[in-house]
């Protein structure tokens, strides 16, 4: 599996090179603020309410102190749940990191509303601190196809995922799989016959049989 994964890594990167960070952010709050309402949102929308969300809010406290943040992320998918969240986390921030974002996965998985998925963005995008991979829909969906996992979990895919692909290009396998996903490998009609990975992914082969 590690020569097959090794392969579709060498593909995607012929492909796609190294695709930048979707998200906008100019420091590592603003980074976990946006990853967290990144979740079940898209990231152009997100980056629609950061524009002038990040005008406004400048520090963790400004966070914790808001009478109007869920107003002001109102167009983001569960924005109240999301302003409560954020402004739970800001708190911590605030009493227990002199306002500034945790650098290790134990800190951040104790924050309100942050998973696995979102500390992983924070600690390899904010940090150069790899200790995971970033699971999401397109992740899942290309992981499933390509056989490199059989799991819907994203613990357990995160899992085979790092078995599977060398630790030095952790990193760069989401945002890979990301570009491959939304470019051909869609969820409703995946376009096999333009893949860069038709020639060596199961799936594909599977359809054409």
């Amino acid at each position: 599996m590690k020569n097959f994964a090794s392969e579709v890594y060498g593909k995607l990167r012929e492909r796609y090179g190294v695709p930048p960070v979707a998200l906008h952010f100019s420091n590592t709050l603003e980074l976990l603020i946006a990853t967290m309402l990144s979740a079940q949102c898209t990231d152009k929308r997100v980056n629609i309410v950061t524009e002038t969300l990040f005008q406004k809010y400048k520090t963790a406290n400004d966070y914790a102190t808001s009478i109007n943040l869920a107003d002001d992320i109102k167009s983001v998918n569960f924005f109240r749940n999301k302003a409560l969240h954020i402004k739970a986390t800001a708190q911590i921030l605030v009493e227990q990191y002199g306002g500034e974002v945790p650098d290790a996965m134990d800190g951040l998985l104790k924050l309100p509303g942050v998973a696995r998925k979102t500390a992983n963005v924070v600690l390899v995008t904010g940090f150069n601190k790899i200790e995971g991979i970033v699971v999401d829909t397109h992740v899942r969906r290309i992981s499933n196809r390509l056989g490199v996992s059989k799991e819907d979990n994203a613990l357990k895919i995160e899992r085979d995922l790092m078995s599977c692909f060398e630790r030095e290009v952790w990193s760069k396998i989401p945002n890979l799989f990301i570009a491959l996903g939304r470019d051909v490998c869609t969820a409703r009609s995946p376009h096999c016959e333009l893949c860069i990975l038709s020639s060596i992914c199961p799936s594909s082969r599977s359809k054409s049989a």
